[in-house]
Parts: C-alpha cells; sequence; structure tokens
C-alpha cells in the first residue's frame, strides 16, 4: 500500500476527483467541485508528465486547489447575489433608514420612542415632542437614531 502511494498515477487523481465529486453531489454546497476540478488538474499533469514526483504531484495538487477555491470565491460564491424586492428582509431595522415618522413618545434627554408598522422602537435624538415628525438616520442595534423632519 506504501508503494502505491509514493507513486500516485493520473488513474488516482481521477478516482480522488471522482470521490469528490460524489462529495460535492451528496454535499448540500459547491466546495467540492472546485477541489475536484483540481484533482482533474492535477490528473492531467501527472497524465502529460508521467515522471513527477509524489512531492511535486501534492505541490500541483495543492497550488490547484488555492487557485479553484479561489475562482470559486470570485465567480461562484460571491459574485451572484440575487437582486429581490426585499433587500431588507432579515434586517427588517435597516430598512427604516430614511423612513419619516412620528413621536409616540415625546423624545427627552436624548431618547424617545416610535412605532414603525407593529413595533414600537428606542429613538436616540434632539428633544422634541410628542407627534413630532422624524427622520431615522441611523440604526445602532435596538435604537433608532433619528433627527427633526
Amino acid at each position: 500500500m506504501l508503494d502505491t502511494l509514493l507513486n500516485l498515477t493520473y488513474w488516482h487523481w481521477f478516482g480522488l476527483a471522482i470521490i469528490l465529486l460524489a462529495l460535492e453531489i451528496t454535499a448540500p454546497i459547491t466546495f467540492f467541485l472546485w477541489l475536484c476540478l483540481a484533482a482533474v488538474a492535477t490528473g492531467l499533469t501527472t497524465l502529460l508528465f508521467p515522471q513527477l514526483s509524489i512531492a511535486i504531484q501534492l505541490l500541483l495538487f495543492s497550488i490547484y486547489c488555492v487557485l479553484s477555491l479561489i475562482a470559486w470565491w470570485r465567480f461562484g460564491f460571491k459574485g451572484h447575489e440575487k437582486e429581490t424586492d426585499s433587500p431588507h428582509l432579515n434586517r427588517r431595522k435597516d430598512g427604516y433608514v430614511g423612513r419619516v415618522t412620528s413621536l409616540t413618545q415625546a423624545i427627552e434627554n436624548g431618547t424617545g420612542k416610535v412605532t414603525i408598522e407593529d413595533s414600537q422602537w428606542k429613538v436616540a435624538g434632539p428633544d422634541l415632542s410628542l407627534g413630532s415628525m422624524v427622520r431615522i438616520v441611523e440604526v445602532d442595534g435596538s435604537i433608532l437614531k433619528v433627527e427633526a423632519a
């Protein structure tokens, strides 16, 4: 067995590619596909240059893995954010920036409250009376920072 590991051929790399492809099919992410491509590239390189040592083959596989993962990050993972009609769906409070609403509790000593949709929010801003219109300018945790509208 040790002899087999020390004398890798292109068939070993293609076998690893098949195993990685099988993992890709069963896993819910597209990570193993890129490692599969690195194994195929190493197999093709070993097919073209059969005299490569195991150290060079492993080095090439490592380099191909890094390059393929950079390609995955650049083209497959990061670059395809989908446009949506609800960009703030899971960040509801971020969608409140720019909204104008009225105070449901006067701002005294820098804090007050507003009601937006079905929620009451604590606000921070200049002292204003009950019912004053305010514009939300920033979200800081669970506090909305406002200014007079």
